[in-house]
């Protein structure tokens, strides 16, 4: 039982999982300081004060806090647009695969004259 739990841990789709998980963490911390440091400060800032808001996540509407929805959002559309950017880059960064050349299995008509062809010489 021990051994199986070596193997499942120690393959490399779980290492992969495990790998990816870690850093999609950290990219994500990123994008949210990237939107409340960043583009909050720069961008929204004429809106949220005209909101009457310090901060986005101060925004509310009949008590729904909108705000944070907001922000959610923002981090939704730039993870996405970064993710679509490196998936275009690896994909140009990997090796194509040879595309499968699929050869035609010849006619009887064909298989006849061949055979034709190599009686005669």
């Amino acid at each position: 039982m021990i051994k199986e739990l070596k193997n499942f841990l120690f393959k490399g789709d779980v290492l992969n999982l495990a790998v990816a998980v870690i850093i999609g963490a950290a990219f994500g911390a990123i994008i949210t300081s990237l939107v409340e440091d960043v583009i909050t400060p720069l961008f929204l800032n004429p809106a949220l004060k005209a909101a009457g808001a310090d901060k986005i996540a101060d925004l509310t509407w009949n008590g729904v806090a909108y705000g944070s929805f907001l922000s959610a959002i923002i981090n939704f559309l730039i993870v996405g647009t970064v993710l679509f950017f490196v998936v275009k880059a690896a994909e140009k960064a990997m090796p194509k695969k040879e595309e499968e050349v699929v050869v035609a299995a010849p006619t009887q008509e064909e298989l006849l004259a061949e055979i034709r062809d190599l009686l005669k010489k």
